[in-house]
């Protein structure tokens, strides 16, 4: 009789040990992402994130007020349409531009913009060095320090891959982040630059 007590006992304790660890794996395993049920889909932005479209409007807005003209060249772009890009200069003709392939790139999350320059006969330019407004300083350079001061990340200052036309707002999120369904909220607001 007491045999059988002690097997109850040790079985009562193992499937205590199990359930506390089969808890203990759940709580700590990581969420896709905040607020995100695992099973749950989250479609992919179809256009820039209402925040950097303001953003790249004001920016626009202040350049023209120093006598630079700035086009924005590309915003949001389609899964698709980063890998027709990332395909130029690796399997069809032109110069590499990119090494994100698609979902890879916070254009694809509608968090990215590119830029380029309009002379006064209506050239568009990439001349880093180009002095339309002439007050002694690059047009490119005033742009890049106006796009800085509005919260955006500029492509130029990174380390491996320069990407002298590309700004970014990521809102503190990682490629990673985005690839598994987070998204800054419609109204997310970056640090103020006001």
């Amino acid at each position: 009789m007491k045999r059988k007590w002690i097997k109850l006992l040790l079985f009562l304790v193992a499937l205590g040990l199990s359930t506390i660890f089969i808890l203990h794996d759940n709580e700590t395993k990581p969420s896709k992402a905040k607020g995100i049920e695992q099973d749950q889909v989250v479609p992919l932005p179809t256009d820039l994130h209402p925040v950097v479209k303001e953003r790249s409007d004001q920016l626009v807005l202040q350049a023209a007020k120093k006598g630079i003209v700035v086009l924005i060249t590309d915003g949001f772009r389609s899964i698709e349409e980063q890998n027709r890009i990332y395909e130029q200069g690796r399997t069809v003709e032109g110069n590499i531009v990119t090494n994100a392939k698609g979902g890879e790139s916070y254009h694809n999350y509608g968090l990215a913009i590119d830029f380029a320059l309009e002379t006064p006969s209506g050239n568009v330019i990439w001349d880093r060095q180009y002095d339309g407004n002439q007050n002694g300083m690059a047009d490119w350079s005033e742009v890049v320090q106006m796009a800085k001061s509005l919260g955006f990340e500029w492509g130029g200052d990174w380390k491996d891959f320069k990407d002298y036309p590309h700004f970014q707002l990521d809102f503190g999120l990682t490629i990673a982040d985005l690839q598994n369904g987070q998204r800054p909220d419609e109204s997310s607001n970056v640090a103020d630059t006001q």
